[in-house]
């Protein structure tokens, strides 16, 4: 791939996010996606063939970021406690950046959730790194007895939901203000990484 495919391509995502972002999958047309990244139709076409293709290539673009900062937090030496901080404050903030993801998830789960699994997978997610070091933390001491799998689970529903229902949240406290839920959001990175920290520690 040359420079130019390259920054053509990277223009597509950028401007495919925004509108997945403003409208979701269903509401988005690749008409609007060209005009954003200020392209014509028929190049959009060119890179991706379908709405669902980009949909899915903007999504492993978000995740491939996220990803590898996560395997330097499993990777590194520091207590289980901290990891569980980086983890969350490096989640919610892919999600405030990338607020379409929760709703992909969701739309995958119920229609694809074999390529969901290929999806996430070739972007990197080793589940059995991580539950294989909370293990090792219950065997210490250091954590209660609980399964690798709850304790991932609770981290992950406390740091999505609320973006999955961030139409109903931020019409249902904020008058459908978007930078009064981001702030909330913003500040739940210490308020769920305390949570599950108190829930755990041994």
């Amino acid at each position: 791939m040359t420079q130019i495919q390259s920054d053509t391509e990277t223009k597509i995502l950028d401007a495919a996010k925004k509108i997945f972002i403003q409208k979701g999958l269903e509401g988005a047309r690749m008409q609007e996606i060209a005009d954003e990244a200020k392209i014509n139709k028929s190049l959009l076409h060119y890179y991706f063939r379908s709405k669902e293709r980009l949909f899915s290539a903007v999504f492993k673009f978000a995740i491939s970021r996220f990803i590898p900062k996560i395997e330097r937090v499993f990777d590194s030496k520091i207590a289980i406690s901290a990891k569980i901080e980086l983890i969350v404050e490096q989640y919610i903030s892919l999600l405030l950046k990338n607020q379409f993801v929760p709703i992909f998830i969701l739309h995958e789960i119920n229609r694809h959730p074999d390529r969901l699994v290929e999806l996430m997978t070739s972007a990197g997610i080793k589940p059995k790194l991580i539950v294989s070091q909370i293990d090792e933390e219950i065997k210490k001491g250091n954590l209660k007895p609980i399964s690798a799998q709850n304790l991932i689970l609770n981290v992950i529903s406390l740091c999505v939901f609320p973006f999955a229902a961030r139409p109903l949240m931020q019409r249902l406290f904020f008058e459908n203000n978007r930078k009064a839920f981001n702030d909330l959001m913003a500040s739940r990175k210490k308020e769920v990484s305390e949570f599950i920290i108190r829930a755990i520690k041994a």
